[in-house]
């Protein structure tokens, strides 16, 4: 059971980091630096906030409180990310940390208490609360280059107006076990 969670939420995770990616990959540099008003978080800001999450989160998982004292959250919403190539830099190593993190958890240790500001969490309550927070801050993303890009925009999973051919040929298969990440992570 444990394993199958941790293989799971593993490919989870690896489907949101390339959600990102694909977006990033879609836009012009200036674009990820794009915000529709000041009250509102561009593409670079948001991988700031999440680069800075991730490696206060994830460093250390298993022994350190999850909201380290090194981090300034507040400046992980100012405009500090200047270029696309340090956008990327900052985007692996944020999911480099939790990666790393994740391969240190197994059935040993999985029953014990991390804690997120001296608030216990499960590990499973402590993986499900950031899986929710970094999906949140990826859809903000991808809705944000989908806004730049109007037309010319590539879908990241099913096409408008694809969705009944999709079905078809789920439909036209032999029922099996999978994941449903497993076609958009190369994995078949």
């Amino acid at each position: 059971m444990v394993e199958n969670y941790l293989e799971s939420i593993r490919k989870q995770f690896a489907y949101y980091k390339q959600l990102g990616k694909r977006t990033f990959d879609q836009l012009q540099d200036e674009e990820l630096f794009w915000q529709p008003n000041e009250a509102s978080n561009s593409i670079s800001i948001t991988v700031n906030h999440l680069w800075g999450n991730m490696l206060s989160r994830w460093t250390d998982f298993l022994t350190s409180d999850g909201e380290k004292d090194w981090r300034n959250r507040d400046a992980e919403f100012e405009d500090e990310i200047q270029s696309k190539d340090e956008l990327l830099k900052k985007w692996e190593e944020g999911w480099a940390c939790l990666f790393e993190a994740l391969d240190s958890v197994n059935t040993e240790n999985f029953n014990q208490l991390v804690y997120i500001r001296n608030q216990g969490h499960t590990i499973t309550e402590a993986i499900n609360r950031q899986l929710a927070h970094y999906s949140y801050h990826v859809g903000q993303i991808v809705y944000i280059g989908r806004m730049i890009k109007g037309d010319q925009w590539q879908s990241l999973s099913i096409p408008r107006g694809d969705s009944k051919a999709y079905n078809a040929e789920k439909f036209a298969t032999e029922k099996k076990r999978g994941h449903f990440t497993d076609e958009y992570l190369g994995k078949k």
